[in-house]
């Protein structure tokens, strides 16, 4: 344990935070870089700094990756700083959701000059790139390592000076056509907006934030080490601070399962080796029976921040693939209709306290590129504050290694520590030595 880890969780956090926001006053570099884990508060961070650099009287504009994130944002802005102005850069046809309508002084408009010269005017990076006029003093961009970095290049002349925050263990830029013509390409698009940025400016200030207040402790030393071994984190909260519990005995094997991630912070339900078509009827009715029965058992959360009966809307099932989500989904009784069910792309950036995983290579015959991305399992495997379960059929650790990692090395490109076959195997070794796994028939 190094000195800094002997400091309270909120100490080392903050002097992390004191850090960025001196060298956004006083710095004379083009940016900073924020690299943060998940649940370190990396929202807060860019609330607390539009916030200070609205009150300095500098106008900053907010880049997010989707409308779900300007949202938030801009729900998060109203709370914490209600006296300043807000602009929300939208699409013509938007219809402002609830966050948007009870902030006190936001405004909503298709084009910068319909807002009003707002102290922060906040859209995605998509709609940015359709702005032609205007500059700021500042900018922040957020999910900064999910931004591609031609959207980086289409906003770049609206600012002079930029905070980017992100996540480097979470899911890459993706695109929907062949990209390996600009692979090493110094204007390669798909490239993160941090990575080109570090590239063409090496000296920017990068700071790290060293803790997840969102894992917990049974959760951030696996995750840290499955997908951040070079810079690692702690957890804000320690042995005994969080608890989950099931008010009813267990009955089922699913149950079995349950009590085990409830205490140990981790589960496997492990289904027999079996290659299956994508939507393994199996393997989803084992996910929306976890769910079900962590309902039915009336589960009970309790922890640094206040507790209460876990409902259907703090519980998330996650997998690789939408028809996978939409099996699922097809699954859950009423009673269990409240619960999140979706692909790790859209998860990213939200939490539960109890989630249930789908593991993306369950099942398959192959380890394709797509189901090793260590972004992927890094998103499904840490969205959650108490509890996660894995559902997997047996034979993953075979098809790893019957699939070694084959990915190319490219010059120009760093290489990208974890790969995922890497972070694969570090998960699926922990849930099978570390939790004396369960390993039941299916159960249909």
């Amino acid at each position: 344990m190094n000195a800094e880890q002997l400091l309270p969780p909120a100490v080392e956090a903050g002097r992390v935070v004191d850090a960025v926001l001196r060298d956004l006053r006083a710095g004379d570099h083009r940016g900073v870089v924020v690299d943060s884990p998940p649940g370190a508060g990396k929202s807060t961070l860019v609330v607390r700094a539009a916030g200070e650099l609205a009150a300095a009287g500098e106008p900053l504009m907010i880049v997010a990756q989707t409308n779900e994130q300007v949202d938030d944002l801009i729900a998060r802005l109203g709370a914490r700083s209600p006296e300043v102005g807000v602009g929300r850069l939208s699409a013509v046809d938007y219809e402002a959701s609830e966050r948007v309508r009870e902030h006190p002084r936001c405004r909503v408009g298709a084009k910068v000059a319909d807002l009003g010269s707002p102290a922060v005017t906040i859209g995605t990076a998509a709609k940015w790139a359709t702005v032609t006029e205007g500059s700021w003093p500042w900018a922040i961009v957020d999910e900064a390592y999910q931004m591609r970095s031609d959207a980086l290049l289409r906003v770049a002349p609206r600012f002079v000076r930029a905070l980017f925050v992100g996540d480097p263990g979470q899911l890459d830029p993706f695109s929907t056509v062949e990209v390996e013509r600009w692979t090493g390409l110094s204007w390669d698009p798909m490239q993160s907006a941090v990575a080109v940025l570090l590239r063409h400016n090496p000296d920017l200030p990068v700071h790290r934030l060293p803790v997840s207040w969102r894992l917990p402790h049974t959760a951030a030393p696996v995750v840290a080490e499955a997908f951040y071994p070079f810079t690692g984190f702690r957890s804000g909260t320690g042995p005994g601070e969080r608890d989950l519990r099931f008010g009813r005995p267990a009955e089922t094997a699913l149950d079995e399962v349950l009590d085990v991630a409830a205490e140990t912070g981790w589960g496997l339900h492990e289904l027999p080796g079996r290659f299956t078509i994508r939507t393994d009827a199996e393997a989803a009715a084992a996910c929306a029976g976890l769910a079900v029965r962590a309902l039915a058992r009336e589960a009970v959360t309790s922890s640094e921040s206040g507790g209460g009966a876990l409902t259907a809307d703090r519980i998330a099932i996650g997998a690789a693939h939408r028809d996978q989500a939409a099996a699922i989904r097809a699954l859950l009784p009423p009673e269990a209709r409240g619960v999140t069910v979706d692909t790790a792309n859209r998860l990213q950036g939200r939490e539960y306290d109890l989630t249930v995983v789908l593991h993306p290579l369950s099942g398959r015959q192959d380890a394709t590129a797509f189901h090793l991305e260590s972004g992927r399992l890094c998103v499904l495997t840490s969205r959650h504050r108490h509890a996660c379960v894995v559902v997997a059929r047996a034979g993953i650790a075979e098809l790893l290694d019957a699939h070694p990692s084959t990915e190319p090395v490219h010059l120009n490109v760093p290489v990208k520590f974890p790969d995922g076959w890497e972070a694969n195997q570090a998960i699926l070794s922990y849930l099978r030595k570390g939790l004396s796994p369960m390993r039941h028939e299916p159960l249909l």
